[in-house]
This record gives C-alpha cells, sequence and structure tokens, in this order.
C-alpha cells in the first residue's frame, strides 16, 4: 500500500519540489498551502506523515503541530524551518520538536536527507 504524506508550506517552489521528488519516490503527496488548510487535509485524509512548515500565515506550524499530536497522538511529523523575522530557524525548529516534531530540518534542506528521514519514520 503506498504511504501518504502531506506537505504544508506557504512557499508554492517548495511544495512543488518536495511533492515532485517524494512521488518519484513513490509516495502518494498531498499539499496544503498553510495550516489551516493542512489540518483540513489531515483529518480527511488521515496520512502516514505530515510535513509542515513553521512560519505560515492563517495557522503557523506550531499550531499545526500541536493540534496533529493532540488528534492523533502517534502521527508522525517532521517540522522544518527557514527561520523568519522574529524567530530563527533552530528556536523554531527546536521549539516544534519539544512540542511533538519527530524530526526537524532546516531550509534549505539536502532532499536526500529529507528523504532518509522520511524512510526512518514510515518506511519505503
Amino acid at each position: 500500500m503506498t504511504k501518504q504524506i502531506l506537505v504544508i508550506d506557504d512557499d508554492a517552489a517548495v511544495r512543488l519540489t518536495v511533492e515532485t521528488v517524494l512521488a518519484g519516490l513513490g509516495y502518494q503527496v498531498v499539499c496544503a498551502r498553510d495550516g489551516q488548510e493542512g489540518i483540513e487535509l489531515f483529518r480527511s485524509m488521515r496520512p502516514d506523515l505530515v510535513i509542515t512548515d513553521i512560519i505560515m500565515p492563517r495557522r503557523e506550524g506550531i499550531e499545526t503541530v500541536l493540534t496533529i499530536r493532540h488528534e492523533q497522538p502517534d502521527a508522525r511529523i517532521i517540522a522544518m524551518s527557514g527561520g523568519g523575522r522574529m524567530i530563527g530557524s533552530d528556536d523554531a525548529l527546536s521549539l516544534a520538536r519539544k512540542l511533538g516534531a519527530n524530526q526537524v530540518i532546516s531550509k534549505p534542506f539536502d532532499i536526500d536527507k529529507l528523504a532518509a528521514m522520511i524512510k526512518q519514520l514510515i518506511g519505503a
């Protein structure tokens, strides 16, 4: 059975890149533009893995991680961030890990490193 991955990021280029690479690796990928849309998709599809940005409009990534963790305690989550005006990438990712992300990765990231994290969390 094909593993489903939900990618949540407000940057269209990041969504397209991650979707293209992961689909090429055999995963079924669905994308959301922000945390609000991501939570709605999460609730309807219950993916095997969620990859979420931290700094986003409407519902940011920390709140998204908390909501997912509350609704599905065993969910697999990778948080990614390039930082923002008020918080650095390392701080955002540290907080995401403390609040429930299984793995974290800084932007820009090596796609092979992301693929290895995914394989570790949900398999090939």
